[in-house]
Formats: structure tokens, sequence, C-alpha cells
């Protein structure tokens, strides 16, 4: 969304606001000025009014929330800006100048891209053409990752936050196998180390790199993989702003909810079981709702073929 405001108004002074944790994606951005940071685990409530008296006070022409979320609505309904645009999902949208519908897909009927829902913000500022998200690693961040791109290499992200999102372990360990004539980088949280190291035992060729990367030098590793394999996560995501070939892998969530990925290069591996219980939400849970976790049974060895095919 920043590269198409940037695109039609290269003049004008660009901020954007995220959750406190995700503000390394955007250092040395080139078209952001400021990343207010709200820091939602501690004093949630005194810094979200300590943020909408900083909002009011740089008296902005125009608040775009992506968000659908009462505390974002309530920083763009006060805001004092001229243009207050979200979604009409947000409890507050009744007070935004602009508010637009936001439609989930489903199976049988695949919505749009959450990338072309959040686009459509901008239609009364810009015009309907498609963008691109995009990152903007360092050559710092590129130097740090240089000696792990000598030679060709595939990444795994192996976990993610939510159980039913997270591939099982098993089936990680068959795409490991099936790649053996490959070297793997394991990418993830410090909290992931423990899962990664489980993942190196025994296979020589692959290394963990858990907590060792920030995520602009993840992606920056990301961009030079011949393939990259994650869950419905945000290792995904970091692989569509690089434009990095990727095979995501949905267990519990589908991609017609519209957050599938974007890279020119890109698969997506499911179950081929027809199960009644999936998806069985929106978003992952702590543990499958039906206890029998069918929708992460993926044979997903088959899946070290998107490597050649990525290289053809």
């Amino acid at each position: 969304m920043t590269e198409k405001l940037y695109r039609f108004f290269p003049e004008a002074r660009i901020d954007i606001l995220v959750r406190k944790g995700n503000e390394s994606l955007f250092v040395n951005h080139p078209h952001i000025s400021t990343c207010l940071i709200w820091d939602k685990k501690e004093n949630k409530y005194s810094n979200l009014f300590s943020l909408l008296k900083r909002i009011r006070q740089t008296q902005y022409d125009a608040v775009i929330n992506l968000q659908r979320f009462a505390a974002s609505g309530l920083l763009t309904a006060f805001s004092g800006a001229e243009m207050k645009i979200g979604f009409d999902k947000n409890p507050l949208s009744f007070l935004f100048t602009v508010s637009k519908k936001h439609v989930i897909g489903s199976k049988n009927n695949p919505g749009k891209h959450e990338v072309e829902r959040c686009l459509s913000l901008l239609d009364n500022l810009t015009d309907t053409s498609p963008q691109k998200p995009k990152l903007f690693p360092s050559p710092d961040d590129f130097e740090v990752i240089r000696d792990y791109t000598q030679t060709p290499f595939v990444t795994v992200s192996p976990a993610s936050v939510w159980f039913t999102k997270q591939v099982p372990e098993n089936q990680w360990l068959l795409l490991i196998d099936a790649l053996k004539s490959h070297k793997i980088y394991l990418l993830g949280a410090a909290q992931d180390k423990a899962l990664c190291q489980k993942l190196c035992m025994g296979n020589d060729h692959v290394v963990s790199l858990a907590g060792e990367l920030s995520l602009l030098q993840s992606a920056a590793l990301m961009s030079k993989a011949i393939m990259n394999y994650t869950s419905d996560s945000a290792p995904m995501h970091l692989c569509s702003a690089m434009n990095a070939p990727v095979t995501a892998v949905f267990c519990s969530t589908i991609p017609e909810f519209g957050f599938g990925p974007l890279s020119d290069r890109s698969f997506v591996v499911e179950t081929t079981e027809k199960l009644d219980c999936r998806p069985c939400g929106l978003h992952g849970y702590r543990e499958c709702p039906q206890g029998h976790f069918k929708c992460g049974i993926l044979h997903l060895e088959r899946a070290a073929s998107n490597v050649n095919r990525s290289e053809a």
C-alpha cells in the first residue's frame, strides 16, 4: 500500500502504525517517513491514547485503517484527518469518511486477496490498479546473509503461532529427507529454536538459523533461495513481499480466504482429503477442534519437486 501511495503522491509524508515487534520490517524503508509503534503488551490503553494524541497533533490529511478492530477504529475516527478511510466491519466505521466492504472468501466462493481488499481503500485517492507489497532489506542485511548464499539452498520455516496452522514435525521431516541433496536453512524466531534443532538431528544438510536473523535479514535470505517452504504464516508473506519462490502449506486454513502467496513462482500444498471440518475457522487454533488434525496429513515429500519446477 505504501508503494502505491508513493507512486501517486511522491512528495507526501507517509507514516505507518504497527504493533510493537513489527517495526523492524520498516527500518530504512524509502517511502515511510515515520513508523509509529503501539505497545499492546504493557500499558495498552494509555499507549493507545498517547498515539491518538500524537496522530491528532500531526494533522494528517488522510488516515487509512487496514484493520477491523475497535482500537484502530478509535484512532481513525478521532484522528482529526479530513479523510478517514477503513472497512465497514470496523465497529467505528460509521464515523469514517469512507468505508469499504471487506469480504472473506470461502472454499466454494474464493474471495479477493487481502492485498486487493486493502488496496480498495485507496480507490478514492489513487485508482484501481494492482500493486504488490514490497520490503526493502538494506545492503547490510544482504551482507549478513552473504555467506549462506554461496551455494544453492532451500529454506524451511516450520513454526507458526497457531497449532492448526503449523505443519506437523513428521511432515517437515519427510520434506527434509526428500531434499537431502540440497542445503536447507531453517528459519524462525528465538522461540522456534527447539523445534528447528529437532529437525536438524541426523540431517547434516540442514542448518538452523532460528533466532539468528532479523525479519529483514530472513527476507533477504529467502529472496536468494531456490525455494522457500512455509506454513500459512508470516514467512509466506515475507516471500510475497520479496517476490521469492515459495511453497505455502495450508493445514486448517485455506488460500481461498485471500491470504495466499503472491510471488510469481508460488505453489500451494493442502490435503487432498475431503474434510467437512476444513476450514475450521479464519485463524488457527491452539488445538484441533475435532482432535484428529487430519488436515495436517499432507505427504509433504511430494512438494520437493517444486524445487526443480522453480529452477526450470
